[in-house]
């Protein structure tokens, strides 16, 4: 059902019956599946409502793929570092921007702006450091004799310098113009990733392969403040109060970025909907704290002053690249790989998404005292966004798949402000040009018919103007009606019965207002049938499905082989099973045939049938016969006894023998094996005294039917 209130997502809020031919209803009803849509100038906050997102611009773009790395001046110049060509591009206040440098190596992996104003670049593989001064004119400043070089921060007194594939951090210090470095500590980890500098010149330092965050004071002393679970601290950034923000990755992107190769972006999300019906309660996979880590690709934690620890976010389906520490203390921001979003999150852990850009990747988050920046990959870009909203944003939904072709019915909204609604319909699974176009506009929160053509799939796009909020979406349709099919066939072996479990009885008024039991704990299907022993009984078990979820009832029909037509055995029956009493039919070969009806749930006009029929099955209800050969030979203190056994329906598979009516003991026919109609068997016994000896046979055919027969050996 839905609620009174649902909050705004892609999740399938059902409020619907059994019965195809009454409407389903899309609700938009969970945040999490509104992510897998596409936000144009649109923020989502954690309760789903979509409203307008801060204004973001496009203010510059490199011509290249990728950007690893930016700084801003004191006087608000943004410079950008490249990778795959090793250059830097200084973009002024005004959005202008043009190459600044152009160094020997592959990736500018760091920036860093000096005291002086003057720029420091780390560069990978090959790592060193260079200094940059005011005209763009570049110098090789340290060369540590280490493969890369991936973060520096500007000390009090020098510049820090994190290295890999040896885990080490240099200090290097500026006396008498020229550089003076030092090693300040060289650590158990493959790579130090990230530094940062607080406010009393403290340096803090992330590593992978172990995820740990140490702090550095100004006597040089490491000291261990986090042991991540996940095992690469991509980013530091120290918020006012002195907390120290981390970003944490379950996957490690400290490796070499080739020419062709960007950061590896978190598994795309399907952005298509169904209208699978809901998992029954009770059958969802059981929660996890959250502070369980173990399936997590990203972790934001909050390092306090006092040395105390705060999970505040973690996700195990979005990867974040770049982390900010808002002015006013109150959490981060987070650009990501998912779909080049940046997500708001608090120091509470409430969640927001801010906004989506055309890239793969924020790389980089930076303020310029005025707005902030956030640089991207695939393309290499320069945003700019601040807290005035834009003017106009968009939201285009998941796809919804109706599972067949579909008549739409109405489209309405829980919205406020300007909000207008279009959709659009196709038979492919994403969108493309054989699509039907946007639709026009609907503007009445009310809804109305939705005027897009019948087909399979179906999308809507809501567009926001000044301050408009939307909060839910729902749609009306009905599915063109598809043929049940019975997937599969089981025909028991001989003698084996069946019998429903004890039906759990379901209120009627779930049934009269044609909801499923499902959504009440009750199982559906039933229980699976039990097996039990049943004299000639053959069984047939079978498996059935409904594309729209409709309710069936089956047909049982037969015929022996050569037989013209099929005879109906039963009808209406709602089990997926039926035990037939074999004694009912002569001995012959048989074909059972299965018909599912999807009646129960649609007009007779629009009901349709599927059907399957099972493999030839022999009926065998007539015993063996076994007759006596000639006379019992007496031989000394043994006896020997010939029986032939015959079957007339179909062969012999053992037999066993008993005397004077003690246990049984098993006998191969004279050729060796139990297989045929007709099998000879020679009986060898014992016959130590004087006396009679009754000697029993008992044959079995493959369908466990028995005859038996008796031998009088007498013995003078």
């Amino acid at each position: 059902m839905k609620r009174p209130f649902a909050v705004f997502g892609v999740l399938l809020s059902l409020a619907v019956c059994s019965i195809a031919a009454e409407p389903l209803v899309w609700t938009m009803s969970s945040r999490a599946d509104v992510l897998k849509g596409d936000a144009r100038g649109v923020s989502i906050d954690q309760d789903g409502t979509i409203s307008l997102a801060p204004r973001l611009t496009e203010v510059y773009k490199t011509g290249h793929q990728y950007i690893w790395s930016s700084a801003v001046d004191a006087a608000g110049n943004t410079f950008l570092g490249t990778g795959g060509d090793g250059k830097i591009f200084k973009v002024g206040t005004n959005g202008t921007g043009a190459q600044f440098a152009d160094l020997a190596e592959m990736n500018v992996s760091a920036l860093a702006i000096g005291r002086g104003g003057e720029i420091f670049a780390g560069t990978s593989p090959d790592g060193k450091v260079y200094r940059i001064d005011a005209n763009g004119t570049t110098s090789v400043y340290f060369e540590p004799k280490e493969k890369y070089i991936w973060s520096l921060a500007i000390l009090p007194d020098g510049l820090a310098v994190a290295t890999g594939d040896n885990g080490k951090i240099y200090k290097v210090k500026v006396a008498n113009a020229s550089p003076d470095a030092s090693l300040l500590f060289d650590t158990s980890e493959t790579h130090i990733i990230s530094l940062a500098v607080d406010k009393q010149g403290n340096l803090y330092a992330g590593s992978d392969s172990n995820g740990i965050v140490m702090r550095f004071g100004p006597d040089g002393q490491p000291f261990g403040l986090l042991d991540s679970s996940l095992r690469e601290i991509h980013e530091l950034a120290v918020g006012p109060d002195g907390s120290v923000y981390v970003l944490a990755l379950g996957e490690s992107v400290a490796a070499p970025k080739p020419a062709d190769a960007a950061a590896a972006p978190a598994a795309p999300e399907s952005k298509t909907v169904s209208v699978d019906k809901p998992a029954m309660p009770g059958s969802e996979p059981a929660a996890k704290s959250r502070y369980d880590l173990s399936a997590a690709k990203t972790a934001v934690y909050r390092i306090l002053p006092d040395g105390g620890i705060d999970l505040l976010w973690a996700s195990p389906s979005v990867t974040a690249f770049s982390i900010y520490a808002h002015a006013s203390g109150n959490g981060v921001l987070l650009g990501t790989s998912d779909k080049g979003r940046v997500y708001n999150v608090t120091n509470d852990g409430r969640e927001t998404l801010v906004l989506q850009t055309d890239a793969n990747q924020i790389s980089t988050i930076r303020s310029d005292g005025k707005s902030l920046i956030a640089t991207s990959s695939n393309p290499g870009s320069m945003f700019r966004f601040g807290s005035d909203q834009s003017g106009e944003g968009s939201y285009d939904s998941a796809v919804l798949d109706s599972k067949g072709s579909s008549t739409w019915g109405r489209i309405w909204w829980r919205s406020s402000g300007n909000v207008t609604i279009q959709t659009r319909s196709g038979n492919t699974e994403k969108p493309d040009e054989t699509w039907s176009g946007w639709s026009a506009t609907q503007t009445d929160p009310k809804g109305g018919q939705i005027a897009s053509p019948k087909a399979r799939f179906i999308q809507w796009r809501a567009v926001l103007k000044s301050a408009a909020s939307l909060s839910e979406v729902s749609m009306a349709f009905v599915a063109r009606n598809i043929a049940p099919e019975i997937l599969s066939i089981n025909v028991l072996p001989t003698n084996v019965g069946l019998a429903a479990n004890p039906p759990v009885q379901i209120d009627p008024n779930i049934e009269i207002a044609g909801m499923d039991p499902v959504s009440f704990g009750i199982a559906n299907p039933p229980l699976p049938p039990r097996r039990l022993f049943q004299r000639g009984a053959t069984s047939l078990q079978w498996a059935a499905e409904d594309r729209n979820g409709d309710k069936l009832v089956y047909d049982v029909f037969y015929k022996e082989i050569g037989d013209a037509a099929f005879k109906q055995l039963r009808d209406g029956i709602t089990e997926n099973f039926l035990a037939i009493d074999g004694q009912t039919l002569a001995d012959g070969r048989y074909i059972f045939k299965i018909v599912a009806r999807d009646t129960p749930s649609n007009p007779l006009t629009m009901a349709l049938a599927g059907e399957k029929l099972t493999e030839p099955v022999d009926i065998d209800n007539t015993a063996p016969v076994i007759t006596s050969v000639g006379t019992p030979q007496i031989s000394g203190d043994k006896a020997r006894v010939t029986f032939d056994a015959t079957d007339a329906a179909s062969y012999l598979t053992r037999a066993e023998y008993s005397i004077n009516g003690g246990e049984w003991k098993t006998v191969y026919a004279d050729d060796g094996i139990s297989d045929g109609p007709k099998e000879r068997y020679t009986i060898e016994i014992p016959t130590p005294t004087a006396g009679e000896y009754a000697v029993t046979l008992r044959v079995y055919d493959v369908n466990a039917n028995s005859g038996n027969a008796r031998q009088i050996v007498r013995k003078y």
